[in-house]
Parts: C-alpha cells; structure tokens; sequence
C-alpha cells in the first residue's frame, strides 16, 4: 500500500514548534539571566535539545505503520511503564510529586510521567475500543476501561489537574464516538465532575484560586460559610495571597499587546512580571509582542491540527486508527484551548502547557509522540476520490 504524507498537517506542527522555539528565547532568556542566574540561551537550548529529539520520534512513529500498535503488548505496555513511573516520582519528588529527576555522568534532566499519560491511555483506548466496540455499552467492555482510566487520572490527579481534565475529556470524547449510550455518557461526566470537585477540595490553594476567581469578594461564600472555615482552610495552603496574580499580570500582557504588538522581544511583562512567562504563560507574551496577528496565527495552527485531525476519524480505514487519531486530536487542541483559556482570564489559574509551544521537553516529546501517531494514520488513509 503506497503512503503519502500529510504535508500540511507536517508543516504546521513543524512551524509552531519552531515558532515555540523562538518565543521560549524571547520570554526566557532575561529571566534566565535575572532570576536563575544563567545564560540567556539556557532554557532555549534545553528546549531544543528536546525538540530534536522529540522530531526524531516523530519521524520514526510516522513512518512505522500504526497497526502494528494494534496489539495488546503496546497498549499495556505503555500503560504499565507510566502507572510505574508515576508510582516512582510519587516518592522520588515528596514535595510535588511531578518530576524525576535523572542524572547521568555527562547528562541531567527531568521527566513528567503525568503528560506521557496522554499517549499511553489513547493508544490503549484505541485499542481496546477497536476489540470491543460491538460490547461498548456493557460491563465486558466498560469495566476493564474504567478501571484503566480510573489508575491513570488518579495517578495524575495527585499534582496535575489539568492533564487528569484532559485525560478525562479525551477518554469521553473516545467513548462518545465509539457508541457509548447517553445514560452511560451523563453518569460518567457526573462521576468525572464528582472526581476533580474532590480533588479541588482536597488540595487547599486549588481551591484558593477557584474562590478567589469565582467569588473575590467572598460574597457568596460569607452565605455558604459565615465562619470562614473554608476560607481559612483553602489559604492554608497557598503560598501566595492574590492566587490570580498570574491572571491580572497575563491580561496586562495581553492588553499591552493590543492589535499590532510591542515588537518581538519588546514585552515588559516578562521582566518578572509575568510569572512562567515562558511555560504555561507563554502565549500571554506571544500576544503582548506580535498582538492580534500573533496570537491568531497559533490559534490558526491549532485549528488546521483539528481539522487534519478530525477528518481522519471519516478517513482512517480502520476502528484503532479512528480512535487513535481522534485521541490524539482532542488531548492535544483541547489542551491548546484549555491553556489560552487560562491565559485570557477565562478560567482559574492551572498550570497546564501549550502543546509546542510551551518550554518543557516532556510535555514536547508527548505531543510529538501523538502527532507521530496521527502522521502514521494520515500516510495510510482511505483518501477521498
């Protein structure tokens, strides 16, 4: 079977990491300097360090066939090794319970069990779903699949919300398409919303910043709460007293920016202004120095991404590759969505990256792992006549 490229989908992932690239230098490079006391260039060449070698998985899934993941083998596999990582840095990191570090005589770096969850639950999931989807409404099919959810959002819910929404919201979207009856669909996203309300609550600055974001004046909560029990409780916790500090200083930026934008490299609220400016923040600084333009070219790129992506759902020629790629399209827009959301003030502070764009090498391994896969689905489509 002769394969072809999809050439659009390629060069949009490949221009918005480079695009990342530039704008991790521009929002890190004084922070480095002033707040890390590195060199400028320090996170840009840990950043493409990861970029290298997250294309090279990138070019090596999308040339390998994706049915041969159609095994039960890789869908436990990958499940298995990140429950084990995330078990481990549970105890290697007490304090935060995200990252593992590794050193190694002429190397260090850090690893997020937590965003490999992403491609080990939807190729698992794509998986199982194609074995079953004619049981998708009964308990053969839908107990082993909650359970498996159940092990990895509750391994991630631990320190990160955020991906434990996405895991949620992908494992739903999977689910939905693949027939599951509307009953079992309102009692999942009843359980999911039960699940992270409790995971809110029980960390104490989560809930801190939902307060303050939903209620600042605790005019509500002073009915719910006259004793301030809650309030004290949820400051407990924080380490900060204004929780969306982060949200003021992000929509400064943006608002700075305007329609035309300050100029690259011109941004005033990544002098320390603007905390993780060049993380989870970073498209805050993306719209405060290219302005509207700027910030409508990434969301352009991540809506050709869902366009390439969702099609392939009428495309792929067969269940596990349906499922695989429309997996992968949801954990890696929505996330995309779910970050710009924050940074415009829409939603409470969560610390959650940028797919591509966004300083972190795991979380840009796992993107380019799941954009590998959906290559590997394109190159092998049933390509309309």
């Amino acid at each position: 079977m002769k394969t072809r490229m999809d050439w659009v989908l390629f060069a949009t992932m490949l221009a918005l990491a480079g695009f990342g690239l530039v704008m991790v230098y521009s929002a890190s490079a004084l922070a480095a300097q002033l707040q890390y006391k590195v060199a400028p260039h320090y996170f840009f060449a840990h950043q493409a360090a990861a970029a290298l070698v997250s294309l090279a998985v990138l070019v090596l899934l999308a040339r390998l066939d994706y049915r041969k993941f159609r095994d039960a083998r890789w869908a436990f596999l990958g499940i298995s090794l990140v429950g084990f990582l995330l078990i481990v840095v549970y105890f290697a990191d007490p304090s935060q319970h995200r990252w593992l570090k590794v050193k190694l005589p002429v190397l260090k770096f850090s690893v997020q069990p937590s965003e490999l969850a992403k491609p080990a639950l939807i190729l698992f999931l794509a998986w199982f779903i194609s074995m079953r989807r004619e049981y998708i409404n009964s308990h053969y099919a839908l107990g082993p699949a909650g359970l498996v959810l159940a092990f990895m959002a509750a391994g991630v819910l631990v320190a990160d919300l955020g991906t434990a929404v996405v895991l949620f919201v992908v494992a739903s979207v999977i689910l939905l398409l693949a027939g599951l009856s509307w009953r079992h669909c309102v009692t999942a996203v009843a359980v999911g919303a039960l699940c992270i309300t409790a995971a809110i609550a029980a960390k104490p600055y989560r809930l801190f910043r939902v307060l303050v974001f939903y209620d600042p004046d605790y005019t509500y909560l002073s009915y719910i709460d006259p004793g301030k029990k809650m309030l004290e409780y949820a400051k407990s916790g924080s380490k900060v007293n204004d929780p969306s500090y982060q949200g003021t200083q992000s929509a400064i930026a943006i608002g700075a920016g305007g329609v035309e934008g300050a100029g690259l490299g011109r941004s005033r609220q990544k002098l320390l202004f603007l905390p993780e400016a060049h993380t989870d923040f970073i498209f805050a600084i993306v719209a405060e120095e290219l302005g509207l333009p700027g910030a409508l070219g990434v969301l352009l790129a991540f809506s050709i991404i869902c366009w390439r992506g969702f099609r392939l759902f009428w495309l792929a020629p067969d269940d596990f590759g349906k499922f695989l790629a429309i997996g992968v399209t949801t954990a890696i827009v929505f996330q995309a969505m779910l970050n710009m959301s924050v940074v415009l003030n829409l939603f409470p502070t969560k610390g959650i990256p940028l797919p591509l764009v966004s300083y972190g090498g795991t979380s840009l391994l796992s993107t380019m792992i799941m954009l590998g896969m959906l290559l590997s689905v394109s190159q092998r489509a049933v390509r309309p006549a």
